[in-house]
């Protein structure tokens, strides 16, 4: 009997820890495909198709609506908006409701013995039920916990705000982004064709030499230093077109489209030279005043000193208020139903030990945000007068550009006339427009360069490009806010909507 008992309880033990094992299975293929496949019908789900050539205020509006880092931080604000909320209820007192069936396995009773004599003096009896029904509804509500909680909801509410500031800095990187992949793409799109057109008759070039070399026309070393000429063009040509042709793709990336879709850049036709009217001290007050990382070091300041407002809250003892109402179906009592209220003092003495240490370690903290905030406000100077000095650089830098392209173009036409006069080759004229097409190369990346230099100063600053409102969400409404931001920066007026 006592062997099966064993073998009994040791059969339980084994199922009970073979249930407690876990196991996972890996994830099947058609599974991923199908994950996959449903993502990318949400990536580009909902999204306004492109009605012509896209503009630089287009790119960025579509960046801001359907880039999917600004989404995740649209998402992440949505998530710190319901956790405020919840932070909210914690305020509110405790209330909890039970309800239930109680049973024995025999009857409760007990006696009564005499402390005197030690003789039983009331034979066993009982006044409980062996089963019963029993409900409670009570409520505890401690202001000292109130208090606490009402900072905490404190706290809570500038994270959420942290996290408007850290959605307004990706917002800002990325149009900054756009801009700068904007005008590479721009130049791409200039340049692509006129280096496949030149690449062609390189390579037509290149099969008469070598056709003439086959026949054994001319000097042997003169024809192989021509064909030497034109493979080092053809890799020139393939270089620069290696650095132009990522930059749509790059684009299209930023703004949400499907990359290796056909569109195309609307761009004007000259290389208007963009000016700053505002002088570097009033943009320095700015930056310092509408940064979003210095803005989320203010909040951060507000919350550790909530911290050392709760450690201070803790030091003093809490006044709890408690009521509640029951019911027990137990048929000896007298009253099956009943209120009762109560108030008392609870001071938890361990606090007033580590009050002083969490004060102190508080008042850190707050020490350490502020350090933090003056070094990172001499970064963001740092980082203005950075982007100033690149904007001087990259207009000087463009102006020569602009100017040896003048040139080569000049050259070019001379060459051509030349060529025609048959008194050039045709090497001579294909070196000639290689070199006019690697000025005009330059050119563009250097103004590209300068457009993304003015840029980088006002994302320097931090200013907002939108309005907190706008009437409606389309891309039509949001590229009209931001050129309009453009152009008031370009006039001299930074003035930063109130945040």
């Amino acid at each position: 009997m006592r062997v099966s008992q064993k073998l009994f309880g040791v059969s339980v033990l084994a199922l009970a820890i073979s249930g407690c094992a876990v196991t996972s299975q890996p994830i099947e293929r058609t599974a991923s495909e199908q994950r996959a496949q449903s993502d990318l019908q949400a990536m580009f789900r909902d999204q306004e198709p492109l009605g012509g050539p896209l503009t630089l205020h287009e790119a960025m509006a579509r960046a801001v609506k359907y880039n999917l880092e600004a989404r995740l931080k649209v998402m992440e604000e949505a998530l710190s908006r319901r956790q405020l909320d919840l932070a909210r209820f914690d305020m509110l007192p405790r209330i909890a409701l039970e309800a239930g069936y109680v049973g024995r396995s025999n009857i409760s009773a007990s006696s009564s013995r005499s402390i005197e004599t030690g003789n039983q003096s009331l034979e066993p009896s009982t006044s409980q039920e062996r089963d019963r029904e029993v409900a409670d509804l009570t409520m505890v509500w401690n202001v000292l916990d109130f208090g606490v909680s009402y900072v905490s909801a404190k706290q809570q509410a500038d994270q959420r705000l942290i996290v408007q500031e850290r959605r307004r800095k990706v917002v800002h990187t990325i149009i900054q982004d756009v801009r700068s992949a904007y005008w590479r793409a721009v130049a791409a799109e200039r340049l692509l064709a006129q280096i496949d057109s030149l690449l062609g008759r390189v390579e037509q070039a290149r099969r008469d030499s070598r056709t003439m070399s086959e026949q054994r026309i001319g000097d042997p070393v003169q024809a192989l230093g021509y064909q030497r000429a034109l493979i080092e063009a053809t890799r020139q040509l393939e270089q620069q077109r290696r650095a132009l042709s990522l930059a749509k793709t790059e684009l299209a990336a930023l703004i949400n489209l499907p990359l290796g879709s056909d569109f195309s850049l609307a761009a004007e036709e000259d290389y208007p030279l963009p000016e700053l009217k505002v002088d570097l001290p009033r943009l320095e007050q700015e930056a310092l005043a509408v940064r979003p990382e210095l803005r989320e070091q203010d909040y951060q300041a507000r919350i550790g000193a909530a911290e050392t407002r709760k450690a201070m809250l803790r030091l003093l003892p809490g006044l709890e208020f408690s009521g509640g109402g029951h019911y027990d179906s137990n048929t000896f009592l007298d009253r099956q139903s009943w209120a009762d209220y109560g108030v008392k003092v609870t001071w938890n003495l361990f606090h007033v030990l580590s009050a002083p240490a969490s004060i102190d370690a508080a008042k850190a903290g707050e020490d350490v945000t502020a350090a933090r905030r003056q070094a990172m406000s001499m970064a963001v100077l740092a980082q203005l007068h950075v982007a100033n000095a690149n904007f001087q650089d990259a207009r000087q830098r463009f102006q020569t550009s602009q100017e040896l392209a003048g040139l080569d173009q000049q050259i070019v036409e001379q060459l051509r006339n030349r060529h025609s006069a048959q008194s050039i080759g045709e090497l001579e004229l294909i070196q000639g427009e290689l070199a006019a097409l690697r000025a005009d190369l330059e050119r563009d990346l250097a103004y590209a360069e300068l457009r993304n230099a003015y840029g980088q100063i006002f994302a320097s600053v931090g200013l907002d490009p939108l309005p907190e409102e706008l009437p409606s969400d389309r891309l039509g409404d949001i590229a009209g806010a931001l050129a309009a931001s453009e152009a008031r920066w370009q006039q001299g007026d930074i003035a930063a909507p109130s945040l």
